[in-house]
């Protein structure tokens, strides 16, 4: 790990103001003293913001509920509120890692955290996300990457929160350029898509603020399938969200996770989705729509006949009978 000096910031602007071009936030930290002790990140300095005030609060609202960036996953995971109107992102929150993880990582360092792809992640390769010139994934081990990929690097989107907050329409505040900007969830990886370099949207500086969900949908769900039942990354991830009126479904809402490098949504799949009553049929169709142009590689072909299986099954939780 190479040097770096430390500041406690005690408001974003001061945070912003610290960590300038080459620094790096720090909340929970379980992503970031990783990358800098294997080389992976570099940091002048390092700006502790668990200080700041109000970014660890979750504050319902009759239009939007926010919930701050330091927010821990164990807090979302343990709110009663939470868990009655979004229950998706409760779920979602209690397959992260382990509870000690879950207790210390936020909503943030989740949202930022870097790839999880074993070629990235070996200080020794020098892959595509490293500007390197190839990614290894594609022509060598590729069971946990993407089937969708705007880019020639295969390394998928692995926040879970990211999902569910895409299937919930949430938007993220941003600090950027001393101003609030929002980005949706598919606004804040586009880059990742498009980029092979990137993991997500966020600029030098950039800084999570808090997310805000709109209170309209009143039914969501998360499922995923793992190798292993707990502590385990999600080999693929299903959120579902919407109002269900009559037995029928309004602004509906599919996500999928790892399998793309960002939230994977298909607009014909809501669009078929719209209106419609749940059944099995009615699943299996939209899941088809969602997972046509999947373009599976040797090691992870398994990934779509999974993906489909789960988009069924979190649809048909939203029926509340399943």
């Amino acid at each position: 790990m190479n040097a770096f000096q430390y500041a406690t910031a005690h408001s974003p602007e001061s945070a912003h103001e610290l960590v300038a071009a080459n620094g790096a936030y720090l909340a929970g930290g379980n992503d970031l003293l990783s990358l800098l002790k294997d080389y992976l990140v570099s940091a002048s300095i390092l700006v502790n913001i668990k200080s700041l005030p109000g970014l660890n609060k979750i504050v319902r609202g009759e239009k939007a509920w926010t919930i701050g960036a330091l927010v821990t996953i164990a807090e979302i995971e343990r709110d009663a509120a939470v868990k009655w109107a979004f229950p998706g992102l409760h779920e979602a929150a209690a397959e992260i890692g382990s509870q000690q993880i879950r207790n210390v990582a936020t909503v943030g360092g989740n949202l930022a955290q870097h790839s999880r792809c074993w070629y990235f992640r070996h200080r020794d390769t020098v892959c595509l996300k490293k500007h390197g010139d190839l990614c290894y994934a594609r022509h060598g081990e590729n069971r946990y990457h993407s089937l969708f990929t705007g880019n020639d690097c295969i390394s998928p989107l692995v926040s879970s929160l990211a999902t569910v907050f895409a299937a919930l329409d949430a938007t993220a505040i941003v600090l950027r350029d001393a101003k609030e900007t929002r980005l949706t969830m598919g606004e804040l990886y586009q880059k990742a898509w498009e980029d092979p370099t990137a993991h997500n949207s966020l600029r030098p500086g950039d800084l999570i603020l808090r997310v805000e969900i709109p209170a309209g949908r009143r039914r969501s769900a998360y499922l995923q399938a793992s190798d292993k039942h707990a502590f385990d990354w999600a080999l693929v991830s299903c959120a579902a969200a919407a109002d269900v009126v009559d037995g029928k479904l309004k602004s509906p809402r599919v996500a999928l996770g790892s399998i793309s490098p960002k939230p994977h949504e298909v607009a014909a799949a809501n669009e078929f989705l719209e209106g419609k009553t749940l059944d099995e049929a009615t699943a299996a169709a939209a899941a088809d729509l969602i997972l046509k142009d999947a373009k599976p590689l040797e090691h992870n072909a398994y990934k779509v006949p999974l993906a489909h299986a789960l988009i069924r099954r979190t649809l048909l939780k939203l029926k509340g009978d399943a």
